[in-house]
């Protein structure tokens, strides 16, 4: 079956966690040298942001890719990002799941409800957005889905605007809730090093 085989990949890597500013911080290292970075909050447990990294062709570390979470600039400031992002006219699109679903938002979109259509392109295995207006169009993947292998379904999707935001929303299949939650299980079993602790603990 597919799911364990992901779940494996996660059981197998080798997993830091760290506590810090009411979130708990996973860092993943696998066996092929790729490593991605998880934050949830402590409370609720819903996943804050994911982020992938690779080695490059020279064998150093790349850039982190935001898969979940706020796109930050490296170079900026949290104050001057968002100062940034708030006053540009473009679309700034992102991912923010919530525990049942997954979610994106795409900011700076003033067109009506009535002028957007997203739909899933099962054999291309993404969703694709479309206006009317044709003053936006975007594909984009569901990575979760992918790596469980599983189909997509129109009748998982839909969307909604408001202040200038389209958000659409993917609900979680039953497998990857039932997958989430035996993950969450096991991170909580990782002795997890508190901000102000030195190094963090590792399993």
């Amino acid at each position: 079956m597919a799911v364990p085989g992901w779940l494996e990949r996660l059981r197998a890597a080798r997993k830091t966690a760290l506590v810090q500013d009411g979130k708990r911080k996973i860092h993943y290292l696998f066996e092929d040298g790729k490593e991605m970075a998880e934050e949830y909050d402590i409370k609720t447990g819903q996943l804050m942001s994911r982020k992938w990294r690779e080695k490059n062709t020279l064998g150093g570390s790349g850039k982190w890719q935001v898969e979940v979470g706020e796109p930050t600039s490296p170079l900026l400031g949290a104050l001057e990002s968002e100062l940034i992002t708030e006053s540009s006219s473009n679309p700034v699109f992102m991912r923010k799941d919530t525990l049942s679903s997954f979610q994106w938002r795409i900011r700076n979109l003033p067109y009506p409800k009535e002028v957007y259509s997203v739909s899933v392109e099962e054999e291309q295995r993404c969703c694709v957005i479309r206006t009317t207006n044709k003053k936006y169009y975007k594909k984009f993947s569901i990575p979760d889905l992918d790596r469980y292998h599983l189909p997509l379904d129109t009748a998982a999707l839909s969307f909604a605007h408001a202040n200038n935001t389209l958000i659409i929303t993917y609900q979680k299949p039953k497998e990857i809730l039932a997958a989430e939650e035996q993950l969450q299980k096991e991170l909580k079993k990782i002795k997890a090093a508190n901000s102000g602790d030195g190094d963090c603990k590792t399993q």
